[in-house]
This record gives structure tokens, sequence and C-alpha cells, in this order.
């Protein structure tokens, strides 16, 4: 199982804050003989339509020496998740998990807008110490 990031635990803890139910730590994929692990997976009741909403979370700190590089791996590991959650939990969607700083900064620049839309990246936002989660897209 791989490493967990350095704010899985902060991720964990502000959608617990939000009223969501964290069903897996990891979220296990398995495909054929291999296996991949997403961070998270969560569920919240929608009381209004008395049904079950359901995400899976990677968690990205982005504090590598390179931002664009941490952009790439990123990217790259959702659309891969993405793609395997489409077969075998199609109703689960996923979301990139970052701190709310690297949105307001490495995602909002010229190079990276144009990735996120193209490959329709749902991402949410978080405060670290507040353990808050601050935006949800998409």
């Amino acid at each position: 199982m791989p490493a967990k990031d350095i704010y899985h635990e902060q991720v964990k803890s502000a959608l617990i804050n939000d009223g969501w139910i964290v069903t897996h730590d990891p979220y296990t994929i398995a495909f054929g003989q291999r296996n991949v692990f997403v961070d998270l997976g969560a569920e919240r009741m929608i009381a209004a339509e008395k049904d079950n909403q359901k995400i899976a979370v990677e968690v990205k700190s982005f504090q590598g020496a390179s931002d664009i590089h941490d952009l790439e791996q990123a990217v790259g590991q959702y659309v891969f998740y993405r793609s395997l959650l489409s077969r075998f939990d199609a109703q689960r969607k996923l979301y990139l998990a970052v701190p709310h700083p690297v949105l307001i900064g490495v995602l909002d620049e010229a190079i990276a807008r144009p990735v996120l839309e193209d490959e329709d990246i749902a991402i949410l936002t978080f405060d670290a110490e507040k353990e808050q989660i601050v935006q949800w897209t998409r």
C-alpha cells in the first residue's frame, strides 16, 4: 500500500466535518491481478432525494520541487483512477483534494487551466489547519 499524503488525515477530518462518512481508507480498486489505492472513499446521505452521494478522493500536497511536475503527476493519477473507477464503481465521483492555496496559485495558472478543463478534473480544496473543506469544483 502506498504512503499517505501529508494532508491525508486533515482531508479525512475535513470530510467528516462536512458531513461525510468515510467508508474507505484507502479506497481500493482491484483490476485483474493488480490493485490501486485512491486515498479515501466517502458517502453522504442526501435527505431530499433519499439517495447516497459517493465520492473517492485523491489527496495531493503539491510540496515537490516543481509545481509543474506535481501537476503532471496529479493529473495523470487522477485520469488513471477515474478511468478505472468508471468501470469499477461508476456512481462514485472522483475528486482531487489540494490545499486551497494550490487552487488559487498553481491550478489557476494559465498552463494548468486548459488541462483541468479538458480533463474535467473535479477539485476540492481544504484548509489543513482548520480541517475544513473550502471549495468544491465541478
